[in-house]
């Protein structure tokens, strides 16, 4: 089989090559630049796409053998995925640009390409385990080690982009990743991994967002309207977020505010408490589904982050909608994030939040 292992530089997607070329297959490698500008590329191992993760990714190719190339997909990276955070943010919005980055360039623009030049699947070291099942239905689940699995940001996955990816790390603990890198004389076993956004040079999301957005004071209240501060643009909060509001007054209860809502076209940021960030419900569109389309209400368990917490829930969907109802209430759940649907280990499908329901808003 001919495979193209996308290669970023590290530890992980090295292996998953290695493995796959072990394995038998005819494997190319490439890595992505993905930066308009080479020169604002971050130094060390901050993101995922440096000049240095490059030339690691060279290096790796190199030791296990196989061609190596670079492919130049900044144009659609900047389209697909920076606009697209910024202008979710400018919207109010909590964007995950991991997640829009597997949807649009990993497995939509990267796996289109290796297609037409004949390659019959795209293999990277994402933490995630693929199951063929006896009547023809590739699915995806969760990777053997709870603390590293991705699942989450493949999500957005369909049954035709799966039957064409080989996730071969899902299957091993990053401990052992790790060792084995080394015992194959790679230089990466080591290198760290990477955590920040890797188009934010520094770091400082919201930093990034004023440079792009430009300031646009507003005020910062509480749920029933009274004006507690000011802020410099409402892209600099997310829901759920309780530092960084220098309002220097605490919730009724004496304890800390949360950010409940964002409010673009008025400016207003509204902050409660925690018991206020409490949602029952919420309706998400845009649905990529894994596998079949469910048909009937489902009574699974749903992810809101990364690396959130499961829970249990109630699933109806209706055309490009998404209905959930959680079982108890659940906090700091933000438009913009995605849900991801479920069965076990198995991954249902994902949706993208538009509107929570909040328990206190039920009760007033």
């Amino acid at each position: 089989m001919r495979v193209l292992a996308a290669m970023s530089g590290g530890v992980d997607s090295a292996v998953a090559a290695a493995r796959m070329a072990e394995a038998g297959h005819d494997v190319v490698g490439v890595h992505l630049a993905l930066s308009r500008n080479p020169q604002s590329y971050r130094s060390g191992a901050r993101g995922c796409c440096t000049i240095e993760d490059s030339r690691d990714a060279r290096r790796a190719a190199d030791v296990i053998g196989i061609p190596f190339y670079v492919w130049d997909l900044a144009e659609r990276f900047h389209a697909d995925v920076v606009e697209d955070f910024v202008s979710e943010y400018a919207a109010g919005r909590t964007p995950n640009p991991c997640l829009r980055c597997n949807e649009k360039v990993k497995f939509s623009a990267v796996l289109d390409r290796a297609l037409a030049l004949d390659f019959d699947a795209v293999a990277t070291g994402h933490y995630a385990r693929i199951v063929d099942t006896a009547d023809g239905v590739r699915e995806l689940h969760r990777a053997v080690d709870p603390a590293k699995d991705q699942s989450y940001v493949l999500g957005v996955l369909t049954q035709e982009q799966l039957k064409h990816a080989f996730f071969p790390l899902g299957d091993t603990p990053k401990t052992e990743v790790r060792a084995e890198a080394e015992r194959r004389g790679l230089s990466v076993a080591a290198k760290p991994d990477s955590h920040d956004i890797c188009f934010i040079a520094d770091g400082n999301t919201p930093g990034f967002l004023s440079k792009h957005l430009g300031e646009a004071p507003g005020d910062i209240v509480d749920a029933q309207g009274n004006k507690l501060g000011e802020h410099q643009g409402t892209h600099g909060f997310t829901v759920g977020q309780r530092k960084g509001l220098k309002i220097g007054t605490p919730a009724a209860d004496g304890k800390p505010r949360f950010v409940l809502d964002i409010s673009p076209v008025d400016r207003t940021v509204t902050v409660g408490s925690r018991a206020e960030l409490a949602v029952s419900s919420l309706t998400a569109s845009k649905p990529r589904w894994c596998g079949p389309e469910p048909r009937e209400e489902l009574h699974v368990k749903a992810q809101l982050r990364a690396h959130g917490e499961q829970v249990a829930v109630t699933a109806r969907i209706e055309g490009d909608q998404v209905h959930v109802r959680f079982d108890e209430p659940t906090s700091a759940v933000a438009p913009g994030q995605a849900v991801v649907l479920y069965d076990g280990t198995r991954v249902i499908g994902s949706a993208t939040i538009d509107t929570v329901s909040r328990v206190a808003a039920q009760h007033a």
